[in-house]
């Protein structure tokens, strides 16, 4: 199919009548609802609004700029040859928000945020002196906590002795093996 001047006009008339480009398909025959609106495009006629109802005004946007009351001009510090001061800013933490996404936020915030319990250190931790055990001196009864950059010069393993069956000593495997409480409560 190739828009013939005809069909052009059609398009056009159709287009100024308000109908959308799948009524015009349906109405030129033979053509696609995308192939309209390309040729609406590349002719480049006029928009219509959304359909919907009328136009709305978005709305504006609330900061301290257009919240703060206006002051009223000192006329009496001018005529003395005074000159007038900034008037300070107010943060936005002086007032709270009422409107908006954000609106009211901080006060969220502040209820989400649990406060962190301090969990007594226990008395019996004792962390071990580390051997300082390269890759090749390990065997499998000592640990094998990496410690440092492997990419490293000073890079090695803890090296202490590690009960049986676990490849950590018991320091190490009490930081490795985490309870899933303990987990869930750190996330």
């Amino acid at each position: 199919m190739s828009w013939t001047d005809d069909r052009v006009e059609k398009l056009k008339q159709l287009w100024s009548e308000g109908l959308s480009a799948s009524q015009i398909a349906n109405q030129l025959g033979g053509v696609t609802r995308n192939a309209v609106i390309g040729k609406v495009h590349r002719l480049s006629l006029p928009g219509r609004a959304k359909s919907g109802g009328a136009p709305s005004q978005s709305p504006t946007r609330v900061t301290a700029r257009n919240t703060t009351p206006p002051r009223a001009p000192n006329f009496a510090s001018r005529a003395a040859g005074h000159r007038p001061t900034a008037a300070p800013q107010q943060t936005a933490s002086a007032a709270p928000r009422t409107v908006g996404a954000t609106a009211l936020k901080h006060d969220i915030e502040a209820d989400a945020v649990p406060a962190r319990r301090q969990q007594p250190t226990p008395n019996n931790v004792v962390v071990p002196i580390m051997k300082k055990v390269a890759l090749t001196e390990l065997t499998e009864m000592t640990c094998k906590w990496p410690v440092g950059d492997p990419t490293q010069d000073d890079f090695y393993f803890c090296g202490c002795e590690a009960p049986e069956n676990t490849p950590y000593c018991s320091y190490h495997a009490k930081l490795a093996y985490q309870p899933v409480s303990e987990r869930r409560r750190a996330g």
